[in-house]
């Protein structure tokens, strides 16, 4: 990234010639951001072991990608408090002035957190959810139980609400991620979710036969 660029995240970012396959840069991202939404303890957070464990998952050198993993940190996910450094483990080795120093370790945000949910290869994003909605605000207050009821109900309908959210903030449609709102989830609505309503809303002043042919016709199709 040039100095003069501004950040931007790329976890939504394809190649030109083939627009379903992500980059490498995106694949980097998410697994840090996948990463440090499930690791356990501060030593699994540094940046040597995210690229460990990264290297380790996709059966590469871990030393081939730390260059990588160190640029997504310092130039992209921590100017765009997506991740912040969460502290520094001593050293016992090394030069003298490191060993003082430390090696820090990261955690994500309540960005970071709402990013998390918007992946796919995500494990435990309902757990995700309820750190996340632990950090919200009164103003984000105001449909947390709505969300929490959905993921047990329509769990990939709700997820693929973060999904579009955060997808509007990687494309400059939304300057920032924070407030998570009605208002700002709406300014990211598309017609998919248009559609739904539309069919939510048409399916439920069916009669109960009616609604059991259309759900025979819905399973064959899906």
């Amino acid at each position: 990234m040039n100095k003069t660029d501004s950040p931007k995240l790329s976890i939504f970012k394809t190649y030109k010639t083939k627009r379903a396959e992500l980059t490498g840069e995106a694949i980097r991202q998410r697994s840090i951001i996948s990463h440090l939404a499930t690791a356990d303890n501060s030593a699994a957070r540094t940046r040597t072991s995210i690229s460990q464990r990264i290297a380790k998952e996709n059966g590469i050198l871990w030393k081939n990608i730390y260059s990588g993993i160190f640029r997504d940190l310092d130039e992209i996910l921590l100017p765009l408090g997506i991740v912040k450094e969460a502290g520094r483990l001593p050293l016992k080795r090394g030069p003298k002035a490191l060993q003082e120093k430390g090696v820090p370790f990261y955690e994500l945000t309540k960005e970071g957190l709402l990013v998390a949910l918007s992946l796919n290869g995500v494990v435990e994003r309902e757990e995700i959810l309820k750190k996340f909605l632990t950090k919200i605000s009164k103003d984000e207050n105001e449909f947390t139980e709505i969300l929490q009821k959905l993921t047990k109900i329509v769990p990939r309908f709700t997820y693929s609400l973060f999904e579009k959210y955060i997808k509007a903030f990687c494309e400059g449609k939304l300057k920032k991620m924070l407030p998570f709102t009605i208002d700002n989830l709406k300014m990211v609505s598309d017609e998919s979710i248009i559609i739904q309503r539309e069919f939510l809303e048409a399916f439920s002043n069916l009669s109960k036969s009616e609604k059991d042919t259309i759900m025979n016709f819905l399973r064959k199709i899906s």
